[in-house]
């Protein structure tokens, strides 16, 4: 049984990267893998010899033994488990996302947008490469795709130089979030599990994250794609929103709230940010002259034929579903095979083969490009067993953060720059890929090289 799974998961992640070519749309064959994967456990359930306890991260000792009405039982209380884990992710990235729109509904990043000055394509690559570094360590790598790739779009007309873009912001979000506990989802598994602590995390991993960072955008600068200069858009002549500047610093600064909220109340982000989007929706609202009826938006005037123009609504029409069936998908299926413990034996199997602990790290981190992050991170987590703030630590956030950018499917910020520029698997692969390997393989030289004078 376990052998039929696998075959599934791999028929699933293929049909995932062929999108394009079978012209099926990504989330079908994520939602079908997903409910294949779950279905194939319960039917199998009372023949498997292993069950990983995610909360412990580890195997149950005496799984076999169990009765078939307690395999059930837990088989149940795992899927829980992870709806539960996965919806914490989802709802945080929903709120994010809808901050991000509500942003947009008022034109708000067309402040950052009256900065960039330059025409210079060599120029805007750093520009963007500094700001993703940057942005995606104080709001998460995701959400900092999400705006850099807003104002992108406003930017540059050509797709195909855009594409490039996105590419190179990719790699360097998920540089950025790997030295910050709040900048990747594995970083802030690893924080919350007490095996980093946020000091110590920036001192092991600022350099080498820039490093995994400087090098792609050095080289990338130099490719054809970013010689030359943009071509500007005509001059738009439609007024200037006059709240769009303080809808973004009141939508970003609500963002950065969120880690705040979580270090004072110990409840999940999910929740802070739920908490930061009623305030953003709260100004949103008084901005655009409505307000709430118990059904529906009337306006001041009390004519409710605009109640669409409210901009929460609005918003929220604009989330890009699919990617979040998508992500709910991948992750639920990679559960299953968590649950069963194959990715943790498999991980076990790994550095009995190979016990050199770099090796295996790395390792870790391209096949989080291939897999996911979240659930190999777990697997390190039951694996070793080293103090927290051991350089082992610092070395697999490093990895599991910038390792996803080898593929776009591979990270959370390739999958929503996915899905707002309709990035093609394999032009990602023939073109970006070989940047982010060059970027991964500097970063963990570098991290290598410091860990003996830190």
């Amino acid at each position: 049984m376990e052998s039929l799974i696998i075959i599934v998961f791999v028929l699933g992640y293929l049909a995932i990267t062929l999108e394009h070519t079978i012209k099926l749309d990504k989330l079908i064959p994520a939602l079908f893998m997903m409910a294949v994967l779950w279905a194939l456990v319960s039917f199998g359930i009372d023949n498997f010899p292993n069950w990983f306890d995610s909360g412990a991260h580890k195997l149950i000792d005496g799984f076999s033994d169990f009765s078939g009405e307690e395999k059930h039982h837990l088989l149940e209380e795992t899927l829980l488990h992870h709806l539960g884990k996965t919806a914490e992710i989802l709802f945080f990235l929903l709120g994010a996302m809808t901050i991000v729109e509500i942003i947009d509904y008022f034109d708000g990043f067309s402040t950052f947008k009256n900065y960039i000055k330059t025409k210079s394509k060599k120029k805007l690559l750093w520009i963007f490469a500094i700001l993703a570094f940057i942005l995606s360590a104080i709001i998460d790598n995701l959400t900092a795709t999400i705006v850099l790739i807003t104002i992108l779009q406003k930017i540059i007309k050509d797709r195909n130089t855009r594409l490039w873009f996105a590419g190179l912001i990719i790699i360097a979000a998920n540089a950025g979030g790997a030295w910050s506990p709040i900048g990747d989802v594995t970083t802030t598994m690893l924080w919350i599990a007490g095996k980093v602590s946020a000091p110590m995390l920036i001192k092991f991993l600022i350099i080498p994250s820039l490093v995994c960072m400087v090098v792609p955008t050095l080289i990338a600068s130099f490719l054809e794609p970013f010689k030359g200069e943009i071509e500007i858009e005509e001059k738009d002549d439609s007024p200037v929103n006059q709240y769009g500047e303080k809808m973004l610093y009141i939508g970003l600064g609500s963002i950065i709230f969120v880690p705040f909220f979580k270090t004072i109340t110990h409840l999940p982000p999910y929740v802070g940010m739920m908490l930061s989007l009623s305030v953003v929706g709260i100004f949103a609202e008084l901005y655009s002259r409505t307000e709430f009826s118990i059904s529906h938006v009337v306006d001041q005037e009390g004519d409710d034929s605009q109640g669409h123009h409210s901009p929460v609504h609005s918003s929220l029409a604009k989330i890009e579903m699919p990617s979040v069936l998508f992500f709910f998908g991948i992750l639920m299926a990679v559960a299953a095979l968590e649950s069963l413990g194959i990715l943790f034996l498999g991980a076990e199997s790994l550095k009995t083969i190979i016990p050199n602990t770099d090796i295996v790290v790395m390792l870790l981190g391209i096949g989080s490009a291939v897999v996911d992050n979240v659930p190999l991170v777990a697997a390190s987590m039951g694996m070793f067993q080293e103090p927290m703030d051991h350089p082992l630590w610092h070395f697999v956030a490093f990895s599991a953060g910038t390792g996803g950018s080898m593929l776009i499917i591979g990270s959370a910020a390739g999958v929503v720059a996915m899905g707002m520029e309709k990035i093609d698997f394999f032009w990602y692969f023939k073109k970006i890929a070989w940047l982010a390997a060059v970027g991964f393989i500097a970063g963990s030289i570098t991290f290598i090289g410091l860990r003996s004078i830190l």
